[in-house]
Protein backbone atom coordinates (compact mmCIF):
# COMPACT_ATOMS: atom_id res chain seq x y z
CA UNK A 1 0.00 0.00 0.00
CA UNK A 2 3.13 2.34 0.51
CA UNK A 3 3.62 2.29 -3.04
CA UNK A 4 0.72 2.37 -4.60
CA UNK A 5 -0.10 5.21 -6.54
CA UNK A 6 -3.44 7.59 -5.90
CA UNK A 7 -5.56 7.87 -9.08
CA UNK A 8 -8.45 10.82 -9.06
CA UNK A 9 -11.13 10.02 -11.53
CA UNK A 10 -13.71 12.63 -12.28
CA UNK A 11 -17.59 11.50 -12.59
CA UNK A 12 -19.00 13.85 -15.35
CA UNK A 13 -23.10 14.32 -14.60
CA UNK A 14 -24.97 12.37 -16.73
CA UNK A 15 -26.81 14.79 -19.72
CA UNK A 16 -30.81 14.44 -19.46
CA UNK A 17 -32.49 13.67 -22.74
CA UNK A 18 -35.13 16.13 -23.32
CA UNK A 19 -37.16 17.26 -26.89
CA UNK A 20 -36.70 20.07 -28.26
CA UNK A 21 -40.17 22.06 -26.78
CA UNK A 22 -39.18 21.12 -23.17
CA UNK A 23 -35.63 22.52 -23.74
CA UNK A 24 -37.02 25.39 -25.13
CA UNK A 25 -38.70 26.06 -22.06
CA UNK A 26 -36.16 25.25 -19.58
CA UNK A 27 -34.26 28.25 -20.93
CA UNK A 28 -36.86 30.86 -20.66
CA UNK A 29 -37.35 32.54 -17.18
CA UNK A 30 -40.51 32.22 -15.69
CA UNK A 31 -41.93 35.84 -14.91
CA UNK A 32 -44.26 37.32 -12.70
CA UNK A 33 -45.10 40.88 -11.91
CA UNK A 34 -46.42 42.50 -8.54
CA UNK A 35 -48.75 45.84 -8.40
CA UNK A 36 -50.15 47.12 -5.56
CA UNK A 37 -52.21 50.76 -4.98
CA UNK A 38 -52.81 52.02 -1.50
CA UNK A 39 -56.33 53.57 -1.75
CA UNK A 40 -59.44 52.52 -3.52
CA UNK A 41 -59.90 55.97 -5.03
CA UNK A 42 -61.12 55.71 -8.55
CA UNK A 43 -57.86 57.21 -9.81
CA UNK A 44 -55.97 54.68 -7.81
CA UNK A 45 -57.76 52.27 -9.51
CA UNK A 46 -56.80 53.18 -12.71
CA UNK A 47 -53.31 53.54 -11.61
CA UNK A 48 -53.79 49.45 -10.41
CA UNK A 49 -55.44 48.35 -13.58
CA UNK A 50 -52.97 49.69 -16.21
CA UNK A 51 -50.03 48.49 -14.48
CA UNK A 52 -51.79 45.04 -14.26
CA UNK A 53 -52.58 45.87 -18.05
CA UNK A 54 -48.58 47.09 -18.82
CA UNK A 55 -46.99 44.13 -17.32
CA UNK A 56 -49.00 41.49 -18.89
CA UNK A 57 -47.88 42.68 -22.05
CA UNK A 58 -44.52 43.66 -21.47
CA UNK A 59 -43.85 39.96 -20.15
CA UNK A 60 -45.69 38.07 -23.13
CA UNK A 61 -43.64 39.97 -25.67
CA UNK A 62 -40.47 39.34 -24.30
CA UNK A 63 -39.39 35.74 -25.91
CA UNK A 64 -36.74 35.13 -22.69
CA UNK A 65 -39.77 34.95 -20.70
CA UNK A 66 -42.25 32.99 -19.74
CA UNK A 67 -45.54 34.60 -18.50
CA UNK A 68 -46.69 33.20 -14.94
CA UNK A 69 -49.04 35.61 -13.32
CA UNK A 70 -49.76 38.47 -12.01
CA UNK A 71 -50.13 39.09 -8.31
CA UNK A 72 -52.03 42.32 -7.80
CA UNK A 73 -53.38 43.93 -3.84
CA UNK A 74 -55.37 46.98 -4.47
CA UNK A 75 -56.49 49.60 -1.95
CA UNK A 76 -54.21 47.78 0.25
CA UNK A 77 -51.42 49.72 2.61
CA UNK A 78 -47.75 48.74 1.91
CA UNK A 79 -46.23 49.27 5.55
CA UNK A 80 -47.47 45.91 6.54
CA UNK A 81 -47.12 42.87 4.58
CA UNK A 82 -48.97 40.21 6.28
CA UNK A 83 -51.97 42.15 5.06
CA UNK A 84 -51.29 41.83 1.58
CA UNK A 85 -52.61 38.64 0.54
CA UNK A 86 -51.98 38.67 -3.14
CA UNK A 87 -48.19 39.14 -2.28
CA UNK A 88 -48.55 36.62 0.27
CA UNK A 89 -49.06 34.31 -2.70
CA UNK A 90 -46.78 35.44 -4.68
CA UNK A 91 -43.88 34.34 -1.77
CA UNK A 92 -45.35 31.11 -1.53
CA UNK A 93 -45.42 30.38 -5.58
CA UNK A 94 -42.07 31.13 -5.43
CA UNK A 95 -40.86 28.85 -2.50
CA UNK A 96 -42.58 25.93 -4.47
CA UNK A 97 -40.55 26.61 -7.04
CA UNK A 98 -42.88 28.46 -9.85
CA UNK A 99 -41.24 31.46 -10.61
CA UNK A 100 -37.19 32.62 -11.67
CA UNK A 101 -38.04 36.52 -11.64
CA UNK A 102 -40.51 38.74 -10.05
CA UNK A 103 -41.23 42.02 -11.54
CA UNK A 104 -42.45 45.18 -9.84
CA UNK A 105 -42.37 49.08 -10.42
CA UNK A 106 -40.26 50.16 -7.15
CA UNK A 107 -39.09 49.67 -4.11
CA UNK A 108 -42.36 51.44 -2.44
CA UNK A 109 -44.59 49.36 -4.48
CA UNK A 110 -42.49 46.43 -2.78
CA UNK A 111 -42.61 47.35 0.70
CA UNK A 112 -41.71 50.64 2.65
CA UNK A 113 -40.60 48.65 5.37
CA UNK A 114 -37.11 47.99 5.23
CA UNK A 115 -37.00 44.91 7.69
CA UNK A 116 -39.30 43.22 5.11
CA UNK A 117 -38.07 44.44 2.04
CA UNK A 118 -34.79 42.98 2.50
CA UNK A 119 -36.06 40.11 4.05
CA UNK A 120 -37.94 38.98 1.30
CA UNK A 121 -35.76 39.86 -1.33
CA UNK A 122 -32.64 37.81 0.61
CA UNK A 123 -35.19 35.24 1.00
CA UNK A 124 -35.77 34.98 -2.59
CA UNK A 125 -32.54 35.15 -3.23
CA UNK A 126 -31.79 32.09 -1.18
CA UNK A 127 -33.91 29.99 -3.36
CA UNK A 128 -32.86 31.51 -6.69
CA UNK A 129 -35.85 33.67 -7.08
CA UNK A 130 -34.56 37.39 -8.64
CA UNK A 131 -36.46 40.92 -8.10
CA UNK A 132 -36.14 44.06 -10.62
CA UNK A 133 -37.10 47.14 -9.83
CA UNK A 134 -38.23 49.21 -12.65
CA UNK A 135 -38.09 52.73 -11.20
CA UNK A 136 -34.53 52.70 -9.56
CA UNK A 137 -33.35 50.12 -12.57
CA UNK A 138 -31.69 47.10 -10.02
CA UNK A 139 -31.93 43.94 -9.78
CA UNK A 140 -31.41 41.49 -6.55
CA UNK A 141 -28.65 39.53 -7.92
CA UNK A 142 -26.22 42.69 -8.59
CA UNK A 143 -23.36 42.45 -6.07
CA UNK A 144 -24.00 46.14 -5.13
CA UNK A 145 -27.77 45.46 -4.34
CA UNK A 146 -27.92 45.34 -0.62
CA UNK A 147 -26.11 48.51 0.09
CA UNK A 148 -28.49 50.04 -2.64
CA UNK A 149 -31.71 48.21 -1.11
CA UNK A 150 -30.74 49.07 2.13
CA UNK A 151 -30.58 52.67 1.22
CA UNK A 152 -33.13 53.21 -0.70
CA UNK A 153 -36.02 51.03 1.60
CA UNK A 154 -34.71 53.35 4.72
CA UNK A 155 -36.09 56.52 2.46
CA UNK A 156 -38.93 54.60 1.69
CA UNK A 157 -39.23 53.74 4.90
CA UNK A 158 -39.14 57.52 5.95
CA UNK A 159 -41.14 58.61 3.13
CA UNK A 160 -44.13 56.20 4.66
CA UNK A 161 -43.73 57.82 7.91
CA UNK A 162 -43.98 61.57 6.40
CA UNK A 163 -46.98 60.15 4.85
CA UNK A 164 -48.67 59.05 8.03
CA UNK A 165 -47.49 62.45 9.84
CA UNK A 166 -49.22 63.94 7.04
CA UNK A 167 -52.21 62.33 6.96
CA UNK A 168 -52.65 62.25 10.55
CA UNK A 169 -51.57 66.40 10.60
CA UNK A 170 -55.15 66.70 7.63
CA UNK A 171 -57.64 64.93 9.83
CA UNK A 172 -57.07 66.55 13.27
CA UNK A 173 -57.02 69.78 10.94
CA UNK A 174 -60.63 68.62 9.54
CA UNK A 175 -61.72 67.75 13.25
CA UNK A 176 -60.41 71.34 14.57
CA UNK A 177 -62.64 72.74 11.45
CA UNK A 178 -65.54 70.71 12.68
CA UNK A 179 -65.59 68.21 9.55
CA UNK A 180 -66.93 64.98 10.74
CA UNK A 181 -65.54 61.30 9.91
CA UNK A 182 -67.97 58.64 10.81
CA UNK A 183 -69.05 54.95 9.79
CA UNK A 184 -72.71 54.74 9.71
CA UNK A 185 -72.03 50.49 9.09
CA UNK A 186 -70.64 50.17 12.50
CA UNK A 187 -73.16 51.19 14.80
CA UNK A 188 -76.83 51.02 14.83
CA UNK A 189 -79.69 54.11 14.76
CA UNK A 190 -78.14 56.00 11.67
CA UNK A 191 -77.65 56.53 7.71
CA UNK A 192 -76.30 59.22 6.35
CA UNK A 193 -78.16 61.84 3.55
CA UNK A 194 -76.11 62.97 0.35
CA UNK A 195 -74.13 65.18 2.14
CA UNK A 196 -72.43 62.80 4.56
CA UNK A 197 -74.89 63.95 7.34
CA UNK A 198 -76.02 61.66 9.94
CA UNK A 199 -79.84 61.03 9.53
CA UNK A 200 -81.93 58.59 11.98
CA UNK A 201 -82.90 55.02 10.82
CA UNK A 202 -86.09 55.11 12.22
CA UNK A 203 -86.18 51.04 12.42
CA UNK A 204 -82.55 50.84 14.16
CA UNK A 205 -83.47 53.79 16.69
CA UNK A 206 -86.13 52.06 18.10
CA UNK A 207 -83.73 49.02 18.83
CA UNK A 208 -81.39 51.44 20.51
CA UNK A 209 -84.14 53.14 22.78
CA UNK A 210 -85.17 49.46 23.99
CA UNK A 211 -81.59 48.50 24.65
CA UNK A 212 -81.28 52.16 27.31
CA UNK A 213 -84.68 51.47 28.66
CA UNK A 214 -83.77 47.76 29.54
CA UNK A 215 -80.77 48.65 31.36
CA UNK A 216 -82.56 51.35 33.14
CA UNK A 217 -84.97 48.68 34.03
CA UNK A 218 -82.40 46.84 35.75
CA UNK A 219 -80.93 44.25 33.41
CA UNK A 220 -77.69 43.55 32.52
CA UNK A 221 -75.79 43.08 29.14
CA UNK A 222 -76.46 39.63 28.99
CA UNK A 223 -80.34 39.80 29.72
CA UNK A 224 -80.08 42.63 27.16
CA UNK A 225 -78.68 40.32 23.96
CA UNK A 226 -80.69 37.72 24.95
CA UNK A 227 -84.23 39.49 24.75
CA UNK A 228 -83.03 40.58 21.57
CA UNK A 229 -82.57 37.15 20.06
CA UNK A 230 -85.58 35.51 21.58
CA UNK A 231 -87.59 38.91 19.44
CA UNK A 232 -85.17 37.80 16.39
CA UNK A 233 -83.72 41.57 16.00
CA UNK A 234 -80.36 41.28 14.38
CA UNK A 235 -76.90 43.12 14.66
CA UNK A 236 -75.77 46.01 12.56
CA UNK A 237 -74.11 43.17 10.45
CA UNK A 238 -77.23 41.39 10.07
CA UNK A 239 -76.34 38.46 12.69
CA UNK A 240 -78.28 37.08 15.03
CA UNK A 241 -75.88 36.76 17.68
CA UNK A 242 -75.32 39.28 19.99
CA UNK A 243 -72.44 40.06 21.93
CA UNK A 244 -72.84 41.32 25.87
CA UNK A 245 -69.70 43.42 24.55
CA UNK A 246 -72.22 45.34 21.58
CA UNK A 247 -74.74 46.24 23.90
CA UNK A 248 -72.01 47.94 26.03
CA UNK A 249 -70.69 49.55 23.02
CA UNK A 250 -74.75 51.05 22.38
CA UNK A 251 -74.31 51.99 25.86
CA UNK A 252 -71.62 53.98 26.16
CA UNK A 253 -71.54 55.97 22.93
CA UNK A 254 -72.04 59.55 22.83
CA UNK A 255 -73.57 59.41 19.48
CA UNK A 256 -76.80 58.76 20.05
CA UNK A 257 -77.43 62.16 22.00
CA UNK A 258 -76.50 63.60 19.53
CA UNK A 259 -73.08 64.36 20.00
CA UNK A 260 -69.30 63.02 18.07
CA UNK A 261 -66.19 62.38 19.84
CA UNK A 262 -63.59 62.29 17.62
CA UNK A 263 -60.13 60.24 17.11
CA UNK A 264 -61.06 58.03 20.31
CA UNK A 265 -58.26 55.59 19.04
CA UNK A 266 -54.89 56.62 17.46
CA UNK A 267 -52.26 54.60 15.27
CA UNK A 268 -49.26 54.03 17.28
CA UNK A 269 -47.18 52.34 14.75
CA UNK A 270 -47.40 53.58 11.43
CA UNK A 271 -45.65 49.93 9.99
CA UNK A 272 -48.04 48.05 11.79
CA UNK A 273 -51.05 49.98 11.77
CA UNK A 274 -52.05 49.05 15.59
CA UNK A 275 -54.43 51.38 17.09
CA UNK A 276 -55.19 51.72 20.65
CA UNK A 277 -57.59 53.82 22.67
CA UNK A 278 -56.76 57.62 22.84
CA UNK A 279 -56.01 57.57 26.70
CA UNK A 280 -54.44 60.46 26.60
CA UNK A 281 -52.02 59.83 24.30
CA UNK A 282 -53.68 62.65 21.28
CA UNK A 283 -56.30 65.19 21.64
CA UNK A 284 -59.86 64.31 21.10
CA UNK A 285 -62.59 66.78 19.56
CA UNK A 286 -66.08 67.15 20.60
CA UNK A 287 -68.71 68.00 18.67
CA UNK A 288 -72.15 68.89 20.18
CA UNK A 289 -75.66 69.22 18.07
CA UNK A 290 -73.50 67.34 15.62
CA UNK A 291 -77.03 65.51 14.49
CA UNK A 292 -80.67 64.71 15.61
CA UNK A 293 -80.07 62.55 19.04
CA UNK A 294 -81.89 59.40 19.65
CA UNK A 295 -82.19 59.38 23.03
CA UNK A 296 -82.04 62.76 25.29
CA UNK A 297 -78.55 63.66 26.98
CA UNK A 298 -80.40 63.10 30.58
CA UNK A 299 -81.44 59.46 30.09
CA UNK A 300 -77.51 58.57 28.34
CA UNK A 301 -75.79 60.28 31.64
CA UNK A 302 -78.52 58.34 33.93
CA UNK A 303 -76.97 55.23 32.01
CA UNK A 304 -73.59 56.10 32.91
CA UNK A 305 -74.30 56.43 36.32
CA UNK A 306 -75.94 53.36 36.70
CA UNK A 307 -73.05 51.56 34.89
CA UNK A 308 -70.50 53.10 37.60
CA UNK A 309 -73.00 52.22 40.66
CA UNK A 310 -72.76 48.80 38.96
CA UNK A 311 -69.40 48.29 38.51
CA UNK A 312 -68.66 49.71 42.22
CA UNK A 313 -70.22 46.98 43.28
CA UNK A 314 -68.92 44.05 41.74
CA UNK A 315 -65.55 45.50 42.84
CA UNK A 316 -66.73 45.93 46.07
CA UNK A 317 -67.55 48.87 47.15
CA UNK A 318 -70.38 47.67 49.24
CA UNK A 319 -68.48 44.38 49.82
CA UNK A 320 -71.10 43.28 52.76
CA UNK A 321 -73.88 43.19 50.19
CA UNK A 322 -71.72 42.23 46.92
CA UNK A 323 -70.12 38.57 49.04
CA UNK A 324 -72.87 36.54 48.62
CA UNK A 325 -75.24 37.98 45.60
CA UNK A 326 -76.35 35.63 43.01
CA UNK A 327 -75.48 32.70 44.97
CA UNK A 328 -79.04 32.31 46.28
CA UNK A 329 -81.92 34.26 46.54
CA UNK A 330 -81.72 35.25 50.28
CA UNK A 331 -77.98 35.93 49.77
CA UNK A 332 -77.10 40.25 50.06
CA UNK A 333 -81.17 40.67 51.10
CA UNK A 334 -81.14 39.69 54.73
CA UNK A 335 -80.34 42.15 57.22
CA UNK A 336 -80.08 42.26 60.69
CA UNK A 337 -82.20 44.36 62.90
CA UNK A 338 -80.24 44.61 66.08
CA UNK A 339 -76.86 45.64 64.01
CA UNK A 340 -77.48 46.20 60.61
CA UNK A 341 -75.20 43.27 58.91
CA UNK A 342 -76.09 41.17 55.95
CA UNK A 343 -76.73 36.96 57.32
CA UNK A 344 -74.42 34.78 56.52
CA UNK A 345 -75.79 31.08 54.73
CA UNK A 346 -74.62 27.69 56.96
CA UNK A 347 -75.20 24.52 57.09
CA UNK A 348 -76.19 22.83 60.66
CA UNK A 349 -76.36 19.05 61.62
CA UNK A 350 -78.48 19.83 64.85
CA UNK A 351 -76.82 16.89 66.50
CA UNK A 352 -78.69 14.60 63.46
CA UNK A 353 -77.33 12.85 60.66
CA UNK A 354 -79.37 15.65 58.32
CA UNK A 355 -78.10 18.52 57.19
CA UNK A 356 -80.16 22.32 58.40
CA UNK A 357 -79.87 25.21 56.32
CA UNK A 358 -79.65 28.50 58.17
CA UNK A 359 -78.97 32.44 57.79
CA UNK A 360 -76.62 33.72 60.99
CA UNK A 361 -75.85 37.56 61.36
CA UNK A 362 -72.18 37.66 60.33
CA UNK A 363 -71.55 39.49 63.55
CA UNK A 364 -72.95 36.82 65.56
CA UNK A 365 -70.37 34.41 63.60
CA UNK A 366 -67.23 36.80 64.56
CA UNK A 367 -68.61 36.58 68.29
CA UNK A 368 -71.58 36.19 70.70
CA UNK A 369 -70.78 39.56 71.91
CA UNK A 370 -70.88 41.80 68.67
CA UNK A 371 -74.69 40.03 67.84
CA UNK A 372 -76.73 38.00 70.04
CA UNK A 373 -79.66 37.44 67.40
CA UNK A 374 -80.36 33.24 66.91
CA UNK A 375 -80.01 31.99 63.66
CA UNK A 376 -83.07 32.31 61.01
CA UNK A 377 -84.16 28.94 59.21
CA UNK A 378 -84.36 28.55 55.52
CA UNK A 379 -87.74 27.25 55.43
CA UNK A 380 -89.29 29.50 57.51
CA UNK A 381 -88.18 32.70 55.23
CA UNK A 382 -89.17 30.39 52.46
CA UNK A 383 -92.44 29.75 53.95
CA UNK A 384 -92.96 33.11 55.29
CA UNK A 385 -92.06 34.95 51.54
CA UNK A 386 -94.60 32.41 50.26
CA UNK A 387 -97.25 33.41 52.89
CA UNK A 388 -96.94 37.24 51.75
CA UNK A 389 -97.46 36.59 48.27
CA UNK A 390 -100.05 34.35 48.01
CA UNK A 391 -101.80 37.46 51.01
CA UNK A 392 -101.17 39.26 47.95
CA UNK A 393 -102.72 37.68 44.86
CA UNK A 394 -105.60 36.48 46.69
CA UNK A 395 -106.52 39.78 48.21
CA UNK A 396 -105.22 42.09 45.91
CA UNK A 397 -107.92 44.92 46.81
CA UNK A 398 -106.31 46.39 50.07
CA UNK A 399 -103.04 45.68 48.63
CA UNK A 400 -103.44 47.59 45.91
CA UNK A 401 -105.48 49.90 48.08
CA UNK A 402 -102.05 50.76 49.70
CA UNK A 403 -99.76 50.31 46.82
CA UNK A 404 -101.61 52.86 44.09
CA UNK A 405 -101.10 55.03 47.22
CA UNK A 406 -97.68 55.03 47.14
CA UNK A 407 -97.61 55.60 43.25
CA UNK A 408 -99.42 58.38 43.63
CA UNK A 409 -96.78 59.60 46.44
CA UNK A 410 -93.99 59.04 44.05
CA UNK A 411 -95.05 60.41 40.95
CA UNK A 412 -96.40 63.80 42.70
CA UNK A 413 -92.71 64.04 43.64
CA UNK A 414 -91.46 64.26 40.11
CA UNK A 415 -89.70 67.73 40.05
CA UNK A 416 -85.70 66.48 39.71
CA UNK A 417 -85.72 66.72 36.18
CA UNK A 418 -86.86 70.46 36.28
CA UNK A 419 -83.93 70.92 38.89
CA UNK A 420 -81.34 68.95 36.25
CA UNK A 421 -82.28 71.33 33.67
CA UNK A 422 -82.03 74.38 35.62
CA UNK A 423 -78.46 73.34 37.55
CA UNK A 424 -77.06 72.32 33.85
CA UNK A 425 -78.25 75.73 32.40
CA UNK A 426 -76.12 77.38 35.89
CA UNK A 427 -73.09 75.32 35.24
CA UNK A 428 -73.28 76.35 31.39
CA UNK A 429 -73.50 80.17 32.24
CA UNK A 430 -70.49 80.12 34.38
CA UNK A 431 -68.65 78.24 32.07
CA UNK A 432 -69.59 81.01 29.54
CA UNK A 433 -68.68 83.51 32.35
CA UNK A 434 -64.86 81.85 33.08
CA UNK A 435 -64.24 81.64 29.36
CA UNK A 436 -64.84 85.72 28.66
CA UNK A 437 -63.10 85.99 31.83
CA UNK A 438 -59.90 84.25 30.60
CA UNK A 439 -60.37 86.39 27.30
CA UNK A 440 -60.03 89.24 28.99
CA UNK A 441 -57.47 88.37 30.86
CA UNK A 442 -55.30 87.07 27.80
CA UNK A 443 -56.15 90.89 26.00
CA UNK A 444 -54.75 92.72 29.31
CA UNK A 445 -57.93 94.31 29.77
CA UNK A 446 -57.96 93.31 33.84
CA UNK A 447 -55.60 93.04 36.37
CA UNK A 448 -54.61 90.24 37.94
CA UNK A 449 -55.94 90.76 41.41
CA UNK A 450 -59.80 91.23 39.74
CA UNK A 451 -58.63 87.97 37.58
CA UNK A 452 -57.46 85.82 40.51
CA UNK A 453 -60.67 86.99 42.41
CA UNK A 454 -63.34 86.48 40.08
CA UNK A 455 -61.80 83.05 39.19
CA UNK A 456 -61.99 81.76 42.53
CA UNK A 457 -65.05 82.78 42.56
CA UNK A 458 -66.55 81.21 39.35
CA UNK A 459 -64.63 77.66 40.06
CA UNK A 460 -65.91 77.61 43.62
CA UNK A 461 -69.44 77.70 42.40
CA UNK A 462 -68.93 75.43 39.24
CA UNK A 463 -67.31 72.96 41.88
CA UNK A 464 -70.90 73.01 43.55
CA UNK A 465 -72.91 73.09 40.55
CA UNK A 466 -71.40 69.79 39.03
CA UNK A 467 -71.84 68.10 42.84
CA UNK A 468 -75.30 68.97 43.02
CA UNK A 469 -76.07 68.10 39.36
CA UNK A 470 -74.05 64.77 40.06
CA UNK A 471 -76.45 64.46 43.17
CA UNK A 472 -79.90 65.47 41.54
CA UNK A 473 -78.77 62.77 38.50
CA UNK A 474 -78.30 60.05 41.43
CA UNK A 475 -81.46 60.77 42.93
CA UNK A 476 -83.42 60.72 39.06
CA UNK A 477 -81.83 57.40 38.72
CA UNK A 478 -83.11 56.21 41.39
CA UNK A 479 -86.37 56.96 40.85
CA UNK A 480 -86.80 56.16 37.63
CA UNK A 481 -85.93 52.49 38.63
CA UNK A 482 -88.38 52.85 41.45
CA UNK A 483 -90.75 54.04 39.26
CA UNK A 484 -90.64 51.27 37.16
CA UNK A 485 -90.11 48.55 39.65
CA UNK A 486 -93.45 49.79 41.31
CA UNK A 487 -95.03 48.85 38.22
CA UNK A 488 -93.45 45.94 37.77
CA UNK A 489 -94.59 44.86 40.90
CA UNK A 490 -98.16 46.03 40.26
CA UNK A 491 -98.40 43.88 36.98
CA UNK A 492 -96.53 40.92 38.74
CA UNK A 493 -99.30 40.93 41.34
CA UNK A 494 -102.21 42.05 39.18
CA UNK A 495 -102.11 39.70 36.49
CA UNK A 496 -104.62 36.92 38.18
CA UNK A 497 -101.20 34.55 39.37
CA UNK A 498 -101.77 31.46 41.00
CA UNK A 499 -101.01 31.47 44.58
CA UNK A 500 -97.38 29.82 44.83
CA UNK A 501 -96.74 26.57 46.51
CA UNK A 502 -93.15 26.10 46.31
CA UNK A 503 -90.55 28.84 46.69
CA UNK A 504 -89.70 30.71 43.58
CA UNK A 505 -85.93 32.57 43.75
CA UNK A 506 -86.21 34.45 40.36
CA UNK A 507 -89.87 35.90 42.01
CA UNK A 508 -88.24 36.69 45.20
CA UNK A 509 -85.26 38.66 43.45
CA UNK A 510 -87.53 40.36 41.17
CA UNK A 511 -89.83 41.74 43.93
CA UNK A 512 -87.85 41.63 47.35
CA UNK A 513 -84.98 44.61 47.89
CA UNK A 514 -84.23 43.08 51.38
CA UNK A 515 -85.22 41.64 54.74
CA UNK A 516 -85.15 42.63 58.14
CA UNK A 517 -84.83 40.31 60.24
CA UNK A 518 -86.78 41.31 63.44
CA UNK A 519 -86.35 37.69 65.29
CA UNK A 520 -86.43 34.09 63.99
CA UNK A 521 -89.87 33.96 63.11
CA UNK A 522 -90.76 37.64 62.40
CA UNK A 523 -89.46 39.38 59.41
CA UNK A 524 -90.01 43.04 57.58
CA UNK A 525 -90.26 42.24 53.37
CA UNK A 526 -88.89 45.72 52.04
CA UNK A 527 -90.34 45.55 48.04
CA UNK A 528 -88.09 47.25 45.17
CA UNK A 529 -90.49 50.00 44.87
CA UNK A 530 -90.27 51.14 48.59
CA UNK A 531 -93.44 49.26 50.35
CA UNK A 532 -92.65 47.51 53.09
CA UNK A 533 -94.57 44.75 54.89
CA UNK A 534 -94.54 42.37 58.06
CA UNK A 535 -94.84 38.72 58.23
CA UNK A 536 -94.68 36.66 61.61
CA UNK A 537 -94.99 33.04 61.35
Amino acid sequence: MANAIKKVQVLQPIQRQENSENAINTAKRRVCAYCRVSTDSDEQMESYNAQVSEYKKKIAENPEWKFVDIYADAGISGTNVKHRLAFNRMIKDCQNGLIDLVITKSISRFARNTVDCLKHVRELKNIGVEVFFEKENIYSFDSKMELVLTMLSSIAQEESRNISENTKWGLRKRFRDGVTICNTERFLGYDKDENGNLVINVEQAEIVRRIFREYLDGKGYAAIARGLEADGIKTIAGKSKWWDSSIRGILENEKYYGELLLQKTVTVDYLTKKRVDNDNLEPMYRIENNHEPIISKEMFELVQQERKRRFEITRGRNEDRRKYTNKYGFSGKLYCEKCGKTLKRRHWNSGTNSQKIVWQCNSYINGKKNCSEKAVDDLTLKRAFIQLYNDMVIDKGSFFKVFLENVEKIMSKDTIGADISKTSSEITQLEQDLSELVQLKIRKQIDDKYYNKEYGKITTELEGLNIKRDELLNRKLNDTKHKEKVEYIKETIGNGSEPLTEFDDSLFVALIDKVIIKSPKHFNFVFESGIEMEVQM
